[in-house]
Parts: C-alpha cells; sequence; structure tokens
C-alpha cells in the first residue's frame, strides 16, 4: 500500500467514544453504533464551531498494539474545547503520521485498509490513528487514514 509521511498540527475533536479491540466478538456493532449515535438528531448535527464538514474515525488509547484493548471515537474537528458536556473532548497530537488514501464503499474499502495494514512492517507509534471521511457517498468514498508512526 502506497502512503506518504506527513506531519500534522494539533487537532481538537469532538464526539462520542467507546472501548473495543479487534479480537472482540462485538467491535463492529461498538463501532457501528458509535456512527450510528454521531449522526443521530443530537449527534454531529448539534456539535458547535465545526471546522469542516468530515467525520472522523478515531482510534486511541491502545493498551499496547492492534491485538489489545483501545479507545474508539466518532467525532468531527473543532475550533475550541467549549463543547456540551454530552460530547467526549479529544487533542489528536501533533505528529509523524503515514497518509493513506482509500477510495470504495466505506465499509468494505476501511475493512481491507485495516487488514492489510495490520500486515505491513510499519513502525507504529499506537498513540493515535483516524480516518478523515472526505465526502458522505457511502459506495463512493475517499477516506483519508491517518497512522501515528515513530
Amino acid at each position: 500500500m502506497n502512503y506518504e509521511i506527513v506531519n500534522l498540527n494539533e487537532k481538537i475533536v469532538a464526539g462520542y467514544c467507546d472501548k473495543t479491540s479487534n479480537c472482540s466478538p462485538d467491535m463492529g456493532q461498538v463501532i457501528g453504533e458509535l456512527w450510528r449515535k454521531f449522526y443521530s438528531d443530537e449527534g454531529y448535527f448539534d456539535i458547535p464551531n465545526k471546522t469542516s464538514e468530515k467525520a472522523l474515525g478515531i482510534y486511541t488509547d491502545y493498551k499496547s498494539d492492534e491485538k489489545s484493548e483501545y479507545t474508539v471515537m466518532v467525532a468531527c474537528e473543532v475550533e475550541n474545547t467549549d463543547i456540551p458536556d454530552k460530547f467526549a473532548v479529544r487533542k489528536i497530537p501533533a505528529g509523524k503520521y503515514a497518509k493513506f488514501i482509500v477510495r470504495g464503499n466505506t465499509i468494505t474499502a476501511v475493512r481491507e485498509f485495516w487488514e492489510k495494514l495490520w500486515k505491513m512492517n510499519l513502525e507504529r507509534s499506537f498513540i493515535y490513528d483516524f480516518e478523515e471521511y472526505q465526502n458522505s457517498d457511502f459506495e463512493n468514498a475517499e477516506i483519508h487514514i491517518y497512522i501515528s508512526i515513530k
């Protein structure tokens, strides 16, 4: 898989969080429920000060590596931390990331990406990884995926 190394500035994000692991039988259900909640009537549209319309799928707080428990978050980037209490607010740290561009069906393209990434010899830092959805076309999505690296 092709990627480029980029240095990103800090991002403030707001949305919903939960814990799961890639080995958990309910991982897909946990992540799916976060997306449903995010796009519900009291989710995305209630988050103030968005910097763009892009949604983010975020993975952080890894216990060790891709096989361990982590926090998953569905969010959007915001200008500041002045956000209603019902939302979790996090800061994606500035740093070095491997940037991948994935195109296709939102679910299958992302799933296939992660399966390939887990087999790559990439020096991951397991600090913050995130998917940035560039459009809302479910079947023909363009997704920029950033993997924190050492």
